[in-house]
């Protein structure tokens, strides 16, 4: 292709601008992995509230009834807190109605001072006539004056749930041995996972029922925690205390007026990572899908009000006891002043009793709302490039006048299939992303005819960008005379890596998937390495060579190269799941570092030539890089470039090697990571480099006791490595002049010493 079709493709044009703005979002919207940007989230909330009104009440289950400690039932009884035998007498003609389940949204942490027997102590100190004080003794043992035990008894015999509060954060008043009582028994699923592993809001502390009233059958928490915008849209089902998962109010309700004892939940290990995430509960033959951390997305009924409200001086009056027959009943306030008032998607004043509601009615009907991260992902990308693609289209080729229509009508469609296809079947899909790039389109491209750079200077950056580095580009226009095929020896640090077993990924993948996937991996880790100074020399199919301290001088280059290894590996791990999830294979690679005096420069023919580097020291980088495989490991280095870096990174001694192609011996070390590592680590890498140092003695019997544990505690083919030289050691020994270099070109493919004993 001629320079002059080159220019041709690249000359900027309004749908290459609008292509350009869709490319960016694109690959902004991946940078954001799962951590999406908590405008993002706003923007996205206000659209799904927004929906909410759109579609209005929806029928509940007419299953929960909630008993209301209303402003008339104040004026009537008096102030809150009422006396606890009130309580009880409402427990007692709630539970004779016939209720399922009755749940408290309210905790009793103190005691009721209003109990006669609170003040007779009080009387004996008035009491002229000491006869009477065996009748105040036997008083004092009457619970009936006692209206905390009243109320215990009460609970004690009605499928009550009392209601207590978490509090999340360390306020220093934890005591030990207060915590909740939940008669449920929970399940993990898998099996082998334990609750402490898994991701579950935590708890400092709980706030509960004194202790005379605690008698009920259960426990569940009623916390509700807001999103930024101080909006409900999500309630836990489960908190974590002390590494104990506890059940929420509305949670044991539900479970109590079913009559179910077991409840499972369901988790997932989160790849490359400790966490086990959950993916939802199991209550008897329901499923109910919750969000990683455990909590419930409210498929909310509609505003106050949806359910069935029975103000409380009703029922204690003796009225309205026939509406609580098979019902799962709440008792809570919608009173103001008892401060109970929450912001939901339908109001701003939502009674947090009717929250607890909302939930119940979503366990019953068994549909809250549920989040696909990866359908959110693929609507996004297809918003994205067809919406972004078509409007520039019609801003390119039929005006402004057209793309303004064209583009409103584009994000009202969007907002519209959003609402009919995913909002109305219980899928929350965000949508803010891509109407924020349709919009920065048609602010692109039409922007573009009033704003003109200097275009040549553009192409000529961005064309030889492409092929090397900006390094080499920036030299290349200080110094033209660079390009030349003269070379210089300078000490440098040359890196190769490589995707292990590729011909057998490549073989799983057609060639667009193939050429997809390499130019995901290689601009991956060609960013890792020139974002660590080093310059990319080629890329030869799946492989990588790199070099350090050329063109520019880098004292520090070995360190460099060592980091940019580490680098590259932690990029592998956290972009596996990513890959996983778009189809792409699972991959491991090896890399090899080497340091010393090599020949740089431009090397080639008159016509064609590269940068590039030469000599043994760069064939040695490439044979440690294969050698990889040998020992189980990913990142080899030379004792060249080890004692260029120092302590810089904690290594651990791997072997003295003769590779393929050289008869001198070199020692490799395993860079494990940068600074000091943990006690554990040093500890095991201190133990495995004294079991070698026996080995080289020829203690071959202690070298394969101690080795053996290793393995045996961490089976590492390092060790196996060494425990099937030395197993052949013990059956046919070295010669005398054994000098401990390993000049084998390959080891075993699988080392099992799992049957072993001492």
């Amino acid at each position: 292709m001629t320079i002059q079709k080159i220019l041709i493709i690249l000359k900027p044009s309004p749908f290459k601008i609008g292509g350009l703005v869709v490319l960016i979002s694109g690959l902004l919207f991946y940078s954001f992995g799962d951590n999406k940007p908590a405008l993002l989230v706003s923007l996205d909330n206000q659209i799904i509230d927004a929906m909410f009104q759109w579609r209005g009440p929806r029928p509940t289950k007419d299953a929960v009834v909630i008993v209301d400690i209303d402003e008339k039932s104040l004026g009537r009884v008096g102030q809150w807190p009422w006396p606890r035998t009130v309580v009880a007498d409402l427990v007692k003609k709630i539970d004779a109605g016939g209720a399922k389940a009755i749940g408290f949204d309210i905790v009793f942490a103190e005691r009721d001072r209003s109990s006669p027997r609170q003040y007779i102590g009080e009387l004996e100190k008035f009491l002229k006539n000491k006869s009477l004080l065996p009748e105040l003794e036997q008083l004092r043992n009457n619970e009936a004056l006692d209206h905390d035990i009243v109320l215990g008894n009460t609970v004690a015999d009605a499928p009550v749930v009392l209601g207590y509060v978490f509090q999340p954060g360390d306020d220093g008043l934890k005591q030990e041995g207060l915590t909740p009582f939940p008669s449920l028994n929970i399940k993990l699923d898998p099996k082998h996972f334990r609750y402490e592993e898994i991701f579950i809001r935590p708890a400092y502390r709980a706030i509960l029922n004194v202790e005379d009233i605690a008698q009920a059958e259960t426990e569940g928490f009623f916390n509700v925690f807001p999103d930024s915008a101080g909006t409900v849209r999500k309630v836990p089902l489960f908190m974590k205390l002390d590494g104990i998962p506890y059940p929420s109010l509305a949670l044991e309700v539900a479970r109590i007026g079913l009559g179910i004892r077991d409840i499972t939940i369901h988790c997932s290990q989160v790849v490359d990572t400790p966490h086990k995430v959950l993916l939802g509960i199991t209550l008897a033959d329901r499923f109910i899908p919750t969000d990683e951390a455990g909590q419930l997305t409210i498929n909310y009924r509609g505003a106050n009000k949806t359910f069935p409200y029975v103000s409380a001086i009703d029922i204690l009056e003796g009225k309205n006891s026939h509406r609580f027959k098979d019902k799962f009943v709440l008792i809570g306030t919608s009173a103001a002043g008892l401060l109970d008032l929450r912001a939901t998607p339908f109001s701003s004043t939502f009674p947090g009793v009717e929250i607890q509601a909302n939930v119940i009615d979503n366990i019953l009907a068994n549909d809250p709302f549920t989040h696909d991260i990866f359908t959110e992902i693929g609507l996004t990308y297809t918003l994205i490039i067809i919406g972004g693609l078509l409007l520039s289209g019609l801003l390119a080729y039929t005006g402004p006048l057209v793309g303004a229509i064209i583009g409103p009508l584009f994000i009202g469609a969007a907002i519209l299939g959003n609402y009919q296809f995913f909002f109305l079947r219980n899928e929350l899909v965000g949508l803010a992303y891509p109407l924020i790039t349709v919009m920065a389109v048609f602010l692109s491209v039409t922007l573009f005819n009033y704003f003109v750079e200097d275009r040549q200077k553009q192409f000529i950056h961005g064309a030889f960008s492409r092929y090397v580095s900006p390094q080499i580009v920036g030299q290349l226009i200080k110094t033209p005379h660079k390009l030349s095929l003269a070379g210089e020896q300078k000490h440098l640090t040359v890196l190769f890596s490589d995707i292990r077993g590729f011909t057998s990924i490549s073989e799983r993948m057609d060639s667009q998937m193939l050429g997809k996937f390499m130019n995901k991996y290689l601009t991956a880790m060609g960013d890792i390495i020139m974002d660590h100074d080093g310059t990319v020399d080629k890329f030869i199919g799946d492989a990588i060579m790199a070099i350090w301290g050329a063109p520019h001088d880098n004292r520090a280059h070995a360190t460099h190269a060592v980091r940019t290894a580490l680098k590259m590996m932690e990029k592998i791990k956290t972009a596996q799941e990513d890959w996983l999830g778009r189809g792409l294979p699972l991959i491991d690679i090896g890399v090899g570092i080497n340091t010393g005096i090599m020949s740089v420069g431009n090397f080639g023919s008159n016509r064609r030539f590269d940068y590039t580097v030469l000599g043994d020291n760069v064939n040695l980088a490439a044979r440690l890089e294969s050698a990889n495989k040998d020992y189980g490991t990913n990142v080899i280095i030379s004792e060249y470039t080890k004692a260029e870096i120092g302590d810089h990174f904690f290594c651990r001694y791997l072997d003295k090697v003769a590779v393929k192609g050289k008869t001198e011996a070199v020692t490799v070390y395993e860079p494990l990571l940068e600074g000091t590592p943990d006690e554990s680590l040093s500890r095991e890498v201190a133990d495995f480099e004294n079991s070698v140092r026996d080995y080289l003695a020829q203690d071959f019997d202690k070298a394969y006791r101690d080795l053996l544990l290793l393995y045996q505690k961490n089976p590492l083919r390092l060790y196996s490595v060494y425990l099937h030289r030395i197993k052949n050691f013990l059956k046919s020994p070295p010669p005398p002049d054994w000098d401990g270099v390993e000049r084998r070109s390959h080891l075993p493919d699988k080392l099992n010493f799992d049957h072993e004993e001492e």
